[in-house]
């Protein structure tokens, strides 16, 4: 979507017989806020009228098919039993929106749809972690990546894994399209974290050692990181301010978050810079030393690596 164009972006959430309600409920939400960014949200069905949920209520979309012809973005929330191939209007429906140019996009087992209509050959996918190694078997021309909350396979197709990570991968399209000002405001609306690290091997089922249950959260750690995210900050004074030896303090947080303390740190870096980029005219120089990259050259390095562009590509793409 052109930034600044005005127009409103039309997304339709295609709700399958026995649809999950969270995964339906995720993007109802997220783009449910068309005074802070500007989605239109339709709900559809095969066919207009009541479809059934897994939690024993229904919903009434008001469309069927014919939505996904003018939606910018098409979403297929999870459904149950997901190794029931949809219906070849269904099918062929996704195929026809997504060769006229609409981003896909799939939440949890919704991904089982998007094998089926083609949709997932050659690329990187994501689903719930219970079903990853089912998608793989079944789909083999499919890559499944099953240790993530979700994927953007570039341009235009993204999954993610289980239930609330669609959440994530919501926020993400917000980002994308609007910029991280705008994905942030949302999050706090909505009460949740703008950006969470590591993947969704931190939820798989596993035995915690009794030492990881009883030493509590490291989220006061976290929080006292980001009052000081533009400071220097070691592994060792994070241990330190958790009470705890460093190799047990790694340990914990990459239980605690699926990812290693610095490369948690560095995409809270990334993620202040880029408000900082979209709401304020410092300098790039000034913009790295508040986020804590320390140099011009230092954020370059890790906003390219994060998002494939510059400070200075960034600011005009979404500075307010």
């Amino acid at each position: 979507m052109p930034q600044g164009s005005g127009q409103s972006h039309e997304v339709a959430v295609l709700a399958l017989e026995a649809v999950v309600p969270m995964d339906l409920a995720a993007p109802a939400q997220v783009f449910g806020y068309p005074e802070i960014a500007p989605y239109r949200l339709t709900l559809c069905g095969r066919e207009a009228g009541e479809v059934a949920t897994t939690g024993g209520f229904a919903v009434v979309a008001g469309h069927g098919l014919e939505a996904l012809r003018a939606a910018d973005t098409v979403i297929v929330p999870g459904f149950d039993p997901h190794d029931v191939t949809p219906a070849d209007d269904v099918l062929e429906a996704l195929r026809t929106a997504h060769a006229r140019g609409a981003r896909i996009v799939s939440i949890c087992t919704g991904a089982f749809a998007l094998a089926a209509a083609g949709l997932l050959d050659g690329r990187r996918a994501t689903t719930h972690w219970l079903h990853a190694a089912e998608l793989a078997r079944h789909w083999p021309r499919v890559t499944v990546v099953p240790d993530v909350l979700y994927i953007h396979d570039e341009p235009d197709v993204l999954t993610s894994a289980g239930v609330a990570s669609g959440i994530d991968l919501c926020l993400h399209i917000v980002r994308s399209d609007f910029g991280a000002a705008v994905g942030n405001t949302i999050a706090r609306r909505i009460v949740v974290a703008p950006h969470r690290a590591g993947g969704q091997a931190q939820y798989v089922e596993a035995p915690l050692p009794d030492d990881r249950v009883a030493a509590g959260s490291l989220e006061p750690t976290r929080a006292w990181l980001l009052e000081r995210i533009g400071e220097p900050v070691t592994v060792r004074d994070m241990a330190r301010h958790a009470f705890m030896s460093e190799r047990t303090f790694a340990r914990h947080f990459a239980a605690e978050t699926g990812s290693s303390p610095l490369r948690w740190l560095h995409a809270q870096r990334v993620l202040h810079a880029r408000e900082l980029l979209e709401r304020t005219r410092l300098s790039v120089d000034e913009v790295a030393q508040r986020s804590g990259f320390g140099s011009a050259t230092s954020l370059r390095t890790h906003l390219g690596r994060a998002l494939g562009t510059t400070p200075s590509a960034y600011r005009g793409a979404f500075a307010r």
